[in-house]
């Protein structure tokens, strides 16, 4: 395990039920009293010499061998403890992803065209970030770009494949003013985290930081906004020492394989771990169920040749105790149950047996979702009455590129709690996503032009945006009909809607918005 992640689970590291406890010094004073009887041994006779009391007992040597009550006590101590409830982490909402919410801070201003990082600054900032996002699959990532101004380039989401037209068309041509605005993009940051229930985290990929966007970036820190991480896309040792002054700020420095994108990955997760251990919401995760395997590899000494089992009523009983809620199904049922297992396959990304296993719906129909069987798990949240089901629908929908349905399952997540705020963000993104394919739609097809002949199929335009989008059978030319098609056919074109949106925001003063 990374050192950073071991910290931060030791930071948090309890006992749930640590009243337990109370029972070991009672365990152990138990054990020194009967371990003492044993190594004494019985008393020798007075009408006997004591030279030859020794030279005549039998099984001496023996007695300071490992006795019964050693193996006893190790094992009482396991369940004792197991009993308490240690744990260092939180159950995770499965509604949400198990990393931390990202918003990439990426900085296109003129000096991240420097080529002391080949291509360029910027092009190589790009394909890390790109790399990032691989290593974080699932996961929610927003991007924010900033020069003299910052401006929210795509609102939070899960598809990396909406990212990247964005990230392709930025350059410091469609900025409207040249400059090193961190301190606004930290703003625009928190702005899109505050909406959110889950924690984040905010990653600024830069060549240098202004001494004011310094002052600002460590009154953040002070105030125990958001965690920082810095990815350091230059060779100038002024912004390295700039920015290794930062407390509180982690630096990660590009390098030329992938294992900067380790070391940002981990960084995010630290972070979360840290956040999510300050969310009341969420139950602790009791890991006191680890304990009882090796308590039961001890309790298989007791069945050894001439060893007495008169210790174990004692340790069964709190087994016995502590266990009760296990079913008798399968050998693992003695000591889990069957959401237990399941949350264990789930850890191990194993998803498809993680969904077997469940009996919550909630966590079967997440592992679903994770699995990438979209329409299943939409189907499942779909029959489940609360605004987290209709929001995990929405959630499953959208992967699917069914952006329609997901809007309708989106409203019925606020019907059910106008505070959904999860819900009213994914919303907005379903719309803004459905708006901008069918306006390219709209810009972009020219079946009107051309007609419709009778070898063509018609795919159903249902906002009536533009013109239908058509497929030829009698050429090698194939319009796209899907989101993901429409989306790559803009790539060339991003840039400018980029430059006319940011200038628009610029000038009327909405850059945080």
């Amino acid at each position: 395990m990374n050192a950073s992640l071991l910290m931060a689970d030791l930071a948090q590291f309890h006992f749930l039920r640590p009243l337990w406890l109370l029972l070991l010094p009672l365990v152990w004073l138990i054990w020194w009293r009967v371990r003492r009887r044993a190594l004494a041994g019985p008393e020798a006779p007075e009408t006997i010499a004591p030279h030859l009391a020794a030279a005549l007992t039998v099984g001496g040597a023996g007695r300071r061998r490992l006795q019964p009550i050693d193996s006893t006590v190790a094992v009482l101590t396991l369940l004792i403890l197991a009993a308490a409830g240690p744990t260092w982490s939180r159950l995770p909402d499965p509604l949400l992803a198990d990393t931390a919410l990202l918003v990439i801070a990426l900085k296109v201003s003129g000096s991240m065209n420097a080529t002391d990082i080949p291509p360029s600054r910027l092009e190589r900032a790009k394909h890390k970030i790109l790399d990032l996002l691989e290593a974080r699959a699932g996961s929610r990532t927003a991007l924010v770009a900033y020069a003299g101004t910052a401006h929210q380039v795509v609102p939070l989401t899960e598809d990396a494949a909406i990212l990247k037209p964005f990230l392709d068309g930025l350059s410091p041509e469609v900025m409207p003013r040249d400059g090193d605005a961190a301190a606004a993009a930290l703003a625009l940051a928190d702005a899109i985290l505050a909406r959110q229930e889950a924690p984040g985290a905010v990653l600024f990929v830069l060549d240098d930081v202004s001494p004011a966007d310094q002052t600002a970036l460590a009154a953040h820190i002070a105030e125990g906004g958001a965690p920082i991480v810095v990815w350091l896309l230059s060779r100038d040792a002024g912004a390295r020492s700039r920015l290794q002054s930062l407390s509180g700020v982690t630096l990660i420095e590009a390098t030329a394989d992938r294992s900067d994108v380790a070391q940002v990955t981990r960084s995010l997760e630290a972070a979360y771990r840290t956040a999510q251990g300050q969310d009341e919401r969420q139950d602790w995760n009791d890991r006191g169920w680890l304990l009882a395997w090796p308590a039961a590899l001890i309790m298989l000494v007791w069945f050894r040749r001439g060893w007495t089992m008169r210790w174990l009523a004692l340790p069964l009983a709190i087994f016995l105790l502590h266990g009760g809620q296990a079913s008798a199904e399968g050998w693992r049922d003695w000591f889990l149950t069957p959401d237990q297992q399941g949350r264990l396959a789930f850890e191990a990304k194993e998803y498809e047996r993680a969904a077997d296993l469940f009996e919550d719906p909630m966590w079967k129909a997440y592992s679903l979702y994770r699995f990438g069987r979209y329409e299943e798990a939409a189907e499942l949240y779909a029959w489940q009455p609360s605004s987290q089901a209709a929001f995990g629908e929405g959630m499953a929908l959208i992967k699917s590129r069914s952006y329609r349905g997901a809007i309708a399952a989106f409203e019925k997540a606020l019907e059910r709690d106008p505070g959904n705020e999860a819900a009213a963000h994914n919303l907005e993104l379903a719309r803004y996503i459905l708006d901008y394919v069918e306006t390219t739609r709209e810009q972009s097809d020219t079946g009107e032009d051309r007609g419709i002949g009778a070898d063509e199929i018609v795919y159903d335009n249902e906002a009536a945006r533009g013109t239908e989008t058509v497929e030829r059978r009698d050429t090698d030319e194939i319009l796209p009909e899907t989101a993901e098609q429409w989306m790559r056919t803009v790539d060339t074109r991003t840039s400018d809607f980029l430059k006319s949106r940011f200038a628009l925001e610029a000038a009327q003063g909405t850059e945080a918005q």
